[in-house]
């Protein structure tokens, strides 16, 4: 397992969460809710959020169906994830399947008596800690970094 942090991000159209992970890789932790309808904003945020963490690399969440096709939610993030992987360069992006990490994260908050209403940004974030948790979990497993890097278009 590579040593360094890493943040999760979980990419929505209104909103985007983000999560972290400590230096060994075993916790990802919430960070925040960041507003998403707003792309450039957005962006602008998580690359202060880049800036501020300094992770080894950025794991975002790509939205396949359930048979793995990707559909118009899948090109939408692959777009923001290029854009991302420009503004945070050299800061590796990564995309990494994320089918029902929001559902995880909705039942989980459910269970913990969190309405959805009232945890909609709570959600969002949790999305990302279940992205990223996973993604540890995957590089700790195969040793290998997860997913595909986005390549940077300059």
């Amino acid at each position: 397992m590579r040593r360094g942090r890493r943040l999760g991000v979980d990419v929505g159209e209104a909103r985007i969460g983000v999560a972290s992970c400590d230096p060994d890789g075993v916790l990802a932790t919430p960070v925040e809710t960041v507003p998403g309808r707003d792309v450039p904003a957005a962006q602008r945020r998580l690359a202060q959020l880049v800036a501020e963490y300094e992770p080894v690399e950025v794991v975002m969440g790509l939205p396949r169906s359930l048979n793995g096709r990707e559909g118009p939610a899948a090109a939408r993030v692959r777009a923001f994830a290029r854009e991302t992987a420009r503004r945070v360069a050299p800061v590796p992006v990564r995309l990494v399947d994320e089918r029902m990490s929001t559902v995880s994260a909705a039942r989980d908050m459910r269970a913990a008596g969190v309405s959805a209403r009232k945890g909609r940004a709570r959600i969002d974030q949790a999305a990302a800690v279940v992205i990223l948790q996973t993604a540890l979990e995957s590089e700790r497993a195969s040793g290998q970094p997860p997913g595909q890097c986005v390549e940077v278009v300059v």
